[in-house]
């Protein structure tokens, strides 16, 4: 299996597919990011891959066919980006009980078409919708997006939040919606090592 040493280290704790891949740009609550795994098309099938989207063998056809056609792997990572953008403003708003803009929703719809019209109904315990069928370079993109709406369709939209020490978004399923930090062994940790830190001063100066 390839990957890149970039895409393996970022974590997975959104809890939904669209919003891990939001997360794929890290760095403080507020501001712009500072790091980005998403570096070219090759890191994102990778990060598909990592994240469950795509199998090895899709992921090896992907390879093949962007290295056929460089230009297309191109527009299909700049494509990604954009989404991103777009899904990134929507979970945000959703967040902070804001509405998105109606241009972004408007976007979001036809990439959902787009997506189901590369689709095809699987049956398993349920019908679903599954791109086992679809070669094309934008692949990776098509269960992001559906994953997308159906949180914003069908998921509990005031348990989307931001994680209070990084700017990493994640479906807080705790039973009772107390969930802070993306991660208690990293952002939840290091709260704690700072709050510590901070009463150990308060004591010492009094």
């Amino acid at each position: 299996m390839e990957t890149l040493a970039g895409v393996t280290r970022m974590r997975l704790v959104g809890g939904n597919l669209a919003l891990d891949f939001l997360n794929t740009r890290a760095g403080p609550p507020v501001g712009p990011p500072d790091d980005d795994v998403l570096t070219g098309y090759p890191a994102l099938v990778a990060w598909s891959v990592y994240a469950g989207a795509l199998s090895e063998p899709e992921a090896k056809a992907l390879r093949r066919r962007s290295r056929d056609d460089p230009g297309g792997a191109q527009a299909a990572f700049t494509r990604s980006l954009r989404i991103r953008d777009d899904l990134d403003e929507v979970f945000r708003a959703v967040a902070a009980d804001r509405g998105p803009s109606t241009a972004v929703l408007a976007r979001l719809r036809d990439d959902e078409a787009d997506a189901l019209g590369h689709a095809r109904l699987d049956r398993g315990r349920l019908f679903s919708w599954t791109w086992r069928d679809d070669q094309t370079l934008a692949r990776p993109l098509r269960p992001v997006v559906h994953a997308a709406v159906q949180l914003l369709t069908t998921g509990a939209l005031d348990r989307i939040k931001g994680c209070g020490g990084c700017r990493f978004l994640f479906l807080d399923e705790s039973k009772n919606r107390s969930r802070r930090w993306c991660s208690m062994d990293d952002c939840g940790t290091s709260e704690k090592i700072r709050r510590y830190v901070a009463a150990r001063r308060t004591r010492a100066s009094g």
